[in-house]
């Protein structure tokens, strides 16, 4: 098992799905774990249960990750709380459907703040403090969706893409500090968002998949644990994709 004890982790959007998966399993392997979400007391305290059962310190707020002063100061809160973080996880964001001649400007500026600006925001915050200690660990949370495209969901898709780019970047800058940056890119998981798309969404999604189902939020985590872990160490501005064959590349 990934070794992260004495660790202090921060994901943002931890309180379901995927990003929850994420704290539990980094609680699990022995870090502290510090998260954000968006009015959701309910997710939050399961999250904090989950975390204090795996005996470690937890420590949540509920914020909107677009709002960047916010923001920074949730990451402030959580190092004062629970000591300086060595693993970022920017998990959190959302979608808004839609042809694209339809979308006004002001959906992909939703869409790009609470995507890419977010990402930045945050990993503007922890990686002065990564690079003094000579070490640390930035997962982006990207989608398979950033190589393949998909209609009715273009603000989406390229939100994305820019945090691919920006991850391949960051670890040129971040490697010779002993920070290591990378991205996950996830395909079709079973989340309570997918679940919302119903049950004729999902036969057709399975059907498409060489996998002939969707991903589990824990196999998604399992992929972050090894990119925070001591066998994340050789992955520079890599992308590791669970998408049950949705993309090869």
């Amino acid at each position: 098992m990934t070794d992260l004890a004495g660790r202090v982790a921060i994901v943002t959007g931890g309180s379901r799905g995927i990003g929850a998966a994420i704290c539990l399993a980094f609680a699990r392997a022995g870090a502290d774990v510090a998260f954000c979400h968006l009015d959701d007391a309910a997710g939050a305290e399961e999250t904090l249960a989950a975390i204090a059962a795996a005996g470690r310190r937890g420590h949540a707020e509920s914020l909107d990750v677009a709002d960047s002063a916010r923001l920074a100061a949730f990451i402030a809160a959580s190092e004062a709380a629970l000591g300086a973080p060595d693993i970022l996880v920017t998990n959190a964001g959302m979608n808004i459907r839609g042809p694209f001649e339809t979308l006004p400007e002001a959906t992909f500026r939703r869409l790009m703040d609470v995507h890419f600006f977010h990402t930045v925001v945050a990993a503007q915050a922890v990686l002065p403090g990564m690079k003094a200690r000579g070490r640390g660990r930035i997962i982006t949370i990207s989608s398979q969706l950033a190589f393949k495209g998909s209609s009715n969901i273009v603000p989406y898709c390229a939100a994305k893409g820019a945090i691919l780019s920006l991850t391949r970047a960051l670890a040129l800058e971040a490697a010779p500090h002993g920070v290591r940056v990378n991205s996950i890119a996830p395909g079709p998981v079973d989340t309570d968002l997918t679940r919302a798309r119903g049950a004729e969404w999902r036969a057709a999604i399975e059907a498409s998949l060489p996998s002939g189902r969707l991903g589990r939020p824990e196999e998604i985590a399992e992929t972050a644990l090894l990119l925070a872990g001591p066998g994340g160490d050789f992955y520079v501005g890599a992308c590791l994709s669970p998408n049950g064959g949705d993309v090869m590349h």
